[in-house]
């Protein structure tokens, strides 16, 4: 089974594309269901018909799906939130203050990403693609699923244990509310939920994110932030799509300066990106929506190819033996050594680029072994690790 996760800037085309390859894949025989993660669905507008919280049939191997975020909430957040909600109330908050303050950031969007899971066990369809919320609310949930290992290894057991031995004192005494075992049993499901999610979404052989760009300054720098930190966090991107790009046959004394700035913005976005392949597509006559004009942009992206192809496939992180010593290689495109700084604790290491950080489990080769040393070259990061003493 296929993954593929468009993703990008607001207001590039991200629901489009993503619509449009859904359709032709389900023409070329895939089963195919696309999902929108977005809070402010517009799927459904582009494929011009109602679609539900579940898979709704459009066409023959298509399905379509606009997720409900109160039901996926209540799924997978609600007894974690009832227990949240009663303490918070215990301090004194408002009702309805507790409420929203109990709703993790970020918890929405991650509810509804959770399908991908539900969707890949059941068997029914060959391709799954997602239709991500805007950059931002991207990036938010790229560290929740390896953050998962975290809590379930490390925190979960003490703060259990803690409840099960103090819970029985403490409540009498102050009437805090202490969670009971199925919080415990609720969060334990929902991390176990995200570590499944972040081995499907990082297994480079099932998973793609496809970035889409528009030949423009601003949305060309948060496309390359997003590319970064998708590599940071293990995620392979096979391909860019860059759309909206302006015919040669506009009128140049009018459309000449944005023809102009269009060409070297998008020279920048082939070096950027390089060597991830661009897939391009013109800015169409007019609306893009319905089946009609998907067929007619899913042929500009991808000629004749079958768009559930791995594009390329980049190697995000690695682990080599070099000279005696382990390398562990991170890709780190538009990145400098000055923006990296590194820390190592027991089997995780810290790597923080600018305000990001991300805790890396280190892998069975690396235990026992202590980082001594990293460098830059090109775009990865290589780190090096000796046994310690």
């Amino acid at each position: 089974m296929r993954i593929l996760l468009y993703a990008g800037k607001g207001g590039t085309g991200k629901t489009t594309a993503a619509a449009a390859t859904a359709l032709r894949a389900a023409e070329m025989g895939y089963r195919t269901v696309v999902v929108s993660t977005d809070a402010a669905h517009s799927l459904a507008d582009s494929l011009e018909t109602e679609l539900g919280p579940e898979p709704t049939p459009i066409a023959p191997n298509l399905w379509g799906q606009e997720t409900d975020v109160y039901y996926n909430l209540e799924k997978y957040w609600g007894t974690i939130q009832g227990w949240l909600k009663a303490l918070l109330a215990w301090q004194g908050m408002d009702e309805l203050v507790a409420e929203d303050i109990a709703l993790v950031p970020g918890m929405e969007e991650l509810a509804n990403l959770l399908w991908v899971n539900r969707h890949a066990q059941s068997g029914e369809f060959d391709l799954v693609i997602v239709d991500c919320a805007p950059t931002g609310e991207t990036l938010r949930l790229l560290a929740f699923p390896e953050s998962a290992h975290w809590w379930v290894d490390k925190v979960l057991p003490v703060e259990r244990r803690l409840a099960q031995v103090f819970g029985p004192v403490i409540h009498p005494l102050t009437g805090m509310p202490v969670p009971k075992r199925e919080v415990f049993d609720a969060a334990q499901e929902l991390l176990e939920q995200l570590i499944d999610l972040y081995r499907l979404l990082s297994d480079r052989a099932h998973s793609s994110v496809r970035v889409v760009v528009n030949p423009e300054r601003m949305v060309i720098r948060e496309s390359q932030r997003l590319f970064t930190y998708l590599n940071l966090y293990g995620y392979v991107t096979d391909a860019i799509i860059c759309n909206r790009l302006l015919p040669d046959s506009l009128d140049h004394r009018f459309f000449g300066r944005w023809q102009k700035a269009q060409r070297a913005h998008y020279r920048l976005i082939e070096e950027a990106f390089a060597p991830i392949p661009i897939l391009t597509a013109p800015l169409m006559p007019d609306e893009v929506v319905g089946t009609e004009r998907l067929r007619e942009l899913a042929a500009h992206i991808f000629g004749d190819e079958d768009p559930t192809r791995i594009f390329y496939p980049w190697v995000a992180q690695e682990v080599r033996s070099e000279d005696g010593r382990m390398v562990l290689s991170l890709g780190m495109p538009f990145v400098s050594k000055a923006e990296i700084s590194l820390a190592q604790r027991g089997d995780e290491l810290m790597v923080r680029v600018g305000p990001y950080t991300r805790n890396v489990l280190l892998p069975h080769s690396l235990a026992g072994r202590t980082a001594t040393g990293a460098r830059m070259e090109g775009d990865r990061l290589y780190i090096y690790f000796e046994k310690s003493d």
